[in-house]
């Protein structure tokens, strides 16, 4: 008979699979949402277009879950600390900037080219040039903010978790000018799952030291 795996074990498995779906999640939907995104904005496909990002509108925020998850915990007085609340400051960037781009270039874009008329390119080229700016300052952000939890996951687990940092930088380039549009923007939602997957497994297992109650996981 195979021996049963003791509770803790099957807890830390649990754990690390519940971890792993939620920082998955959200670059999944976005790159399966990324084979139908339409390749540019037209006429016929506005409605499409707009549409779609009303949808896409809850999602963008979550993709900062893989910088949460594997840094939970309340953050102590110390550099893993301070790295720590970087890395969730520059998250939440992220978050209201890419959302912003979402809403102005995705869906108040879309509804323009729909009901616009001829002059709707007046309208529509101003949008798209407010959102690119937004949505370059959401991958500064998510840039810095992978860098930041990089430093404070280095301090708790040490070089295993620089896989997933090199992959998830790799994105963060890919990123700046990729969105979600296929091939590489798909590619690139594909890579986020990916490291922020590696972060999940290398923060799983013991912390190279030991830390106190605060930084305990939750």
């Amino acid at each position: 008979m195979s021996a049963t795996p003791p509770a803790p074990a099957r807890t830390g498995q649990v754990r690390l699979v519940r971890d792993i779906v939620l920082v998955c999640a959200a670059p999944l939907v976005l790159a399966g949402f990324g084979l139908g995104h339409p390749g540019g904005l037209r006429p016929y496909n506005a409605e499409h277009w707009a549409a779609m990002h009303i949808w896409l509108l809850p999602v963008w925020p979550l993709l900062a879950l893989g910088l949460v998850v594997p840094l939970r915990g309340r953050p102590r007085r110390d550099a893993v600390g301070a790295a720590t609340v970087a890395a969730w400051v520059a998250g939440f960037g992220y978050a209201v900037f890419y959302t912003g781009l979402d809403a102005v270039a995705g869906i108040g874009a879309g509804i323009a080219e729909q009901h616009g008329g001829e002059q709707r390119r007046r309208v529509v080229n101003p949008l798209f040039h407010t959102g690119d700016a937004l949505g370059q300052a959401g991958v500064w952000c998510l840039t810095a903010a992978v860098v930041a939890a990089t430093v404070a996951l280095v301090l708790r687990y040490g070089a295993r978790v620089l896989p997933g940092t090199a992959v998830l930088l790799v994105c963060c380039w890919s990123f700046f000018d990729s969105h979600i549009f296929h091939p590489r923007g798909v590619v690139t939602m594909l890579g986020f799952a990916l490291g922020f997957a590696l972060w999940a497994v290398a923060a799983a297992r013991p912390a190279k030291a030991r830390t106190g109650a605060g930084d305990a996981p939750a």
